[in-house]
C-alpha cells in the first residue's frame, strides 16, 4: 500500500528494506527538531551558569565601632537597588567575608569582587585582599575612604582607589613591589564638607563607586 514500509525483491534474489521518501524526511526532520531542542536547551543552561558566575560582589567594612560609618550602609542600599549584591558590615568581618569567597570560589562562583572600607574597615579591606591573595583570587576593585596608617595594595588587586585628605585624615597609598594594576588617589582637602566622619557619605564619592562597579559589572558579562 503507498505510504508503507515494504519489502522488496531485487533481480539478484536479494531483499531490500523499501521505506517511502515521505517517512524519511519525517524521521529526518524529528531528530533534526530534537538536536536544535538540545542545542537552545544547553545554551540556556550555559546562559544561566555565566549569569551566576558574573554576579558582582560588594563588601563595605565599616570604622571603628561602625557609628561614623553609616553612609557605607547608604552606599550599600544604593548598589542593591541597581541589582549589585552588596553587605555593609563592622570591620571585624573581614575574616569572614574572606572565608566566604573562598567557598564560593571552590563552588564554581567567580563574578567580580569588590572590596570597600571606610577608616579601619579601610585597613581591613587591604588586609581581606592580602588574605586573598595567598588564596590567588583577584580582587577586581579595592576602594578605600580615609585609611590611617595603611598598608600598600597587594598585587592581586587590579584596580585601587584612595579617597584621603592632605592635610587631614589618611595619605597617598602604595602597591606592593609587585603591583601591577592601576592605583588612583584622590585628595579631598579642596572639598569643606568632607572631613574624617563625613567622607563616606559624600554624595560624590558615592557616584563615583556606583560609576566604577556597574562599569565593572558589564563589563564582565
Amino acid at each position: 500500500m503507498a505510504g508503507m514500509t515494504g519489502v522488496t525483491r531485487t533481480d539478484r534474489g536479494s531483499w531490500t528494506l523499501r521505506t517511502p521518501a515521505r517517512e524519511v524526511r519525517k524521521q529526518f526532520g524529528s531528530r533534526k527538531g530534537a538536536c536544535w531542542t538540545g542545542v537552545v536547551l544547553a545554551l540556556a543552561v550555559l546562559w544561566c551558569n555565566c549569569a551566576v558566575a558574573a554576579e558582582t560582589r560588594v563588601i563595605l567594612l565599616r570604622g571603628w565601632f561602625g557609628v561614623f560609618s553609616t553612609g557605607l550602609d547608604s552606599l550599600a542600599d544604593e548598589l542593591k537597588a541597581k541589582g549589585i549584591r552588596a553587605e555593609a558590615a563592622g570591620h571585624l568581618y573581614w575574616s569572614t567575608a574572606v572565608a566566604d569567597i573562598v567557598r564560593e570560589r571552590a563552588a564554581g562562583k567567580i563574578g567580580p569582587i569588590v572590596l570597600i572600607g571606610h577608616s579601619q574597615g579601610a585597613n581591613n579591606v587591604i588586609d581581606a585582599a592580602r588574605s586573598l591573595e595567598t588564596k590567588n583570587i583577584p580582587v577586581d576593585l579595592l576602594v578605600t575612604l580615609a585609611p590611617m596608617l595603611q598598608y600598600p595594595i597587594p598585587a592581586n588587586v587590579a584596580r585601587a582607589i584612595n579617597y584621603y585628605q592632605s592635610p587631614g585624615w589618611g595619605a597617598p597609598i602604595a602597591g606592593d613591589t609587585n603591583f601591577h594594576g592601576k592605583l588612583l588617589n584622590v585628595d579631598m582637602a579642596g572639598d569643606p564638607t568632607i572631613f574624617h566622619i563625613t567622607i563616606d557619605k559624600s554624595a560624590r564619592i558615592h557616584e563615583e563607586i556606583v560609576r566604577e562597579i556597574m562599569a565593572l559589572s558589564q563589563s564582565k558579562r
